[in-house]
């Protein structure tokens, strides 16, 4: 019994020191909570960003065509589909090419014979010929010089009596025929030139359909669309495939009338987009010459390179910086926070940490602008993730 009694004892002394160790732990812990963190901070200023104009608009292609086949057949082959990049010039279809070779198989032969008419070889580049210098002409003119020759012949023995009239008559008459041979030799040599001239024609035709047949992109670009399937008949014309250009990209917005005076082309646009990182950056190129009259604003575009990331149809939010020599209030944009669509500071105030909500404005590479939430000479706690509110914190 007495040893139970000492057991017991001993048991409740072990616990009365644990429970005396477990309270200092947890005293020295309260302890090193309230100790004052340390933290780097930074004051709200006026910082140089510059005048701008808040606008919402959206990107667009650069430039948008629908490549079609501009001579009739049936598809023998695609090379592209829904996402293939291209370049200009690229092949991305053929038309079956079969019919169009015979076509130029054919011309070639008709110019070949129009050539052998006039006198030249069967293939050459210049179907310019001297008429006076072809056979048929030079033999209608020996025939007319013949002719004019018995006529003065004839005229001198006429003079002298010894002939009759009706003899000189019908050399007269030969001389005449024979001229009008000679001249319809020259025009029957001028109309086999431009039968040659019209065959060449349709050479240079024939050659062009073939070439047609292959369909090939007019720019730089991305397939956006596949229209025509392989063994499809094609008329002329017929889409075969939608690109467009997406380097650099348009982004397309409307300016309120009362901010419209202060754009310009080349100004400076910051552009923010919902699900690709960072800000990228652009410029001013187009403006409408005219306010719409239903909706009180101007129509603007802008150029914006385009690494990839962003696509086309993307809403946009974009800063145009319309003056950057002017000041506005802006914290480092490691002082902002935003969790779950508010954003927010912490500051320090008489040695502990306060959240602000705030609201800003543009953003530059190292600063965003703050237009309400804090006031200049307020003291921001830079990557304040960890901090509670009321924590204290000494400033580095």
């Amino acid at each position: 019994m007495v040893g139970r009694l000492l057991a017991v004892s001993a048991v409740l002394v072990l616990l009365a020191g644990c429970g005396e160790d477990a309270s200092s732990a947890a005293a020295q812990e309260g302890k090193r909570d309230q100790a004052p963190k340390r933290v780097q901070t930074d004051r709200v200023a006026q910082r140089q960003l510059g005048a701008s104009v808040l606008v919402n608009g959206t990107l667009d292609a650069y430039d948008r065509a629908t490549v079609g086949a501009k001579v009739s057949g049936r598809l023998q082959f695609m090379a592209v589909d829904l996402g293939s990049r291209v370049s200009r010039g690229q092949l991305i279809a053929r038309i079956d090419p079969t019919d169009y070779n015979i076509r130029l198989q054919q011309a070639e032969a008709g110019l070949a014979q129009a050539r052998v008419r006039l006198g030249l070889p069967p293939e050459g580049g210049s179907d310019s010929v001297d008429p006076s210098d072809t056979p048929p002409v030079r033999e209608a003119r020996a025939v007319l010089e013949e002719a004019r020759a018995s006529r003065e012949r004839y005229s001198s023995l006429l003079a002298s009596g010894l002939i009759s009239k009706a003899d000189f008559e019908q050399v007269q008459a030969q001389s005449r025929v024979a001229e009008s041979r000679y001249q319809d030799s020259l025009e029957e040599i001028r109309n086999r030139q431009a039968v040659a001239t019209q065959r060449r024609a349709e050479v240079a035709l024939a050659r062009q359909q073939l070439s047609d047949t292959a369909v090939v992109a007019a720019f730089d670009g991305v397939v956006q669309q596949r229209i025509a399937s392989l063994g499809e008949f094609l008329a002329a014309g017929a889409p075969v495939a939608e690109l467009v250009k997406i380097d650099p990209l348009r982004f397309r917005a409307e300016v309120p009338e009362r901010d419209a005076a202060t754009i310009r082309i080349g100004q400076t646009v910051q552009l923010a987009v919902d699900g690709a990182a960072g800000q990228y950056t652009g410029r001013v190129t187009r403006l409408s010459p005219t306010i719409t009259e239903r909706t009180r604003v101007l129509q603007m575009e802008a150029d914006i390179p385009n690494d990839g990331a962003l696509r086309a149809g993307s809403f946009a939010r974009a800063t145009i910086v319309t003056d950057a020599t002017s000041a506005s209030l802006a914290v480092p944009k490691e002082a902002l926070i935003t969790f779950a669509g508010i954003e927010k500071v912490v500051v320090v105030e008489k040695g502990k940490t306060k959240e602000k909500p705030v609201t800003t404005g543009r953003r530059t590479g190292m600063w965003v602008e703050v237009l309400s939430g804090v006031e200049a000479g307020d003291e921001v706690v830079l990557n304040p993730m960890n901090l509670k509110p009321g924590q204290a914190v000494v400033t580095q």
